[in-house]
């Protein structure tokens, strides 16, 4: 059972953009991605709102996500996360192990 977290940073003129290129610049989102347990680090900008950016963050089970937490790495983020002055909305999924309902298939074009 995977869990993805979709998080949402805020901020204004561009902060949020400017927060996920330094994450990326820095070399931090590459550590992300190799730590144990990570199956996806990625930023996202809506189309809608420029002054979000959406990062889609999963992994393997909450072992691994705690671990992520624990990491010297949490405290470089929240350091960027002040230094950008960037406000969180934060939903969590938990994959289903059956997949794609075969309903559903039908809808989505490969």
């Amino acid at each position: 059972m995977s869990i993805t977290v979709n998080i949402y940073y805020t901020g204004e003129k561009g902060a949020a953009r400017q927060f996920a290129q330094e994450m990326l610049a820095s070399g931090t989102v590459e550590r992300i991605r190799q730590e144990k347990g990570n199956l996806k680090y990625d930023y996202f900008y809506p189309v809608s709102d420029l002054e979000t950016v959406l990062l889609i963050d999963s992994w393997e089970d909450q072992k691994a996500i705690d671990l992520h937490h624990a990491s010297p790495m949490m405290n470089e983020i929240m350091k960027l996360r002040e230094k950008y002055d960037l406000h969180m909305k934060v939903e969590r999924y938990v994959s289903d192990e059956q997949g794609v309902p075969l309903e559903d298939q039908s809808f989505i074009r490969k």
